[in-house]
């Protein structure tokens, strides 16, 4: 299941079903039919009514489209049940108030840390690889930065929120 917002302002529960042209949206049935035109755009028909549907722009990391029906452009951004995880652990917007510090999001250990002090960072960088419910995840710089100070060493048993590096 998919949570989708459009413009910000319209919001649906989307479930696919396995052969891609039928599901739920709002749990009402809706079934569709499409075809790919060329890379990126597709004719769809629904209800017996024809669009034109285009991938204007694709930022995958933060699941968010710009995307055109008919000539007209709709920013759609995609959760889905991962996401709604996240956000139900309060894991959801860790850096959204700070981009000064990274924090562990929960406790493990260090594995590795891909970064040194000193080095330029962009958004969505890997900087530490933090073990954890014997998994793996990767934190990434919340913004462009400058590692400004690691508190941490690879092999080092960390808490929730305990801060791991510094930006400066």
């Amino acid at each position: 299941m998919y949570k989708v917002s459009v413009n910000n302002k319209f919001h649906f529960e989307v479930d696919l079903n396995p052969d891609g042209n039928s599901g739920k949206i709002n749990e009402k049935d809706c079934s569709w039919d499409a075809i790919k035109i060329k890379e990126g755009s597709f004719h769809v028909i629904k209800d017996n009514r024809s669009y034109t549907a285009e991938l204007i722009k694709a930022d995958y990391s933060e699941k968010t489209f710009t995307i055109s029906i008919n000539g007209t452009k709709y920013t759609v951004s995609l959760k889905d049940k991962f996401d709604e995880l996240l956000k139900k652990l309060g894991m959801d917007n860790l850096y959204s108030n700070k981009v000064n510090e990274v924090k562990a999001p929960m406790p493990g250990l260090v594995i590795e840390i891909g970064v040194q002090e000193g080095q330029a960072v962009k958004k969505g960088d890997a900087l530490i690889v933090l073990e954890a419910m014997k998994m793996e995840n990767i934190l990434k710089s919340p913004a462009d930065a400058i590692v400004k100070k690691i508190n941490v060493k690879k092999g080092t048993a960390v808490e929730k929120n305990q801060v791991l590096l510094h930006f400066s």
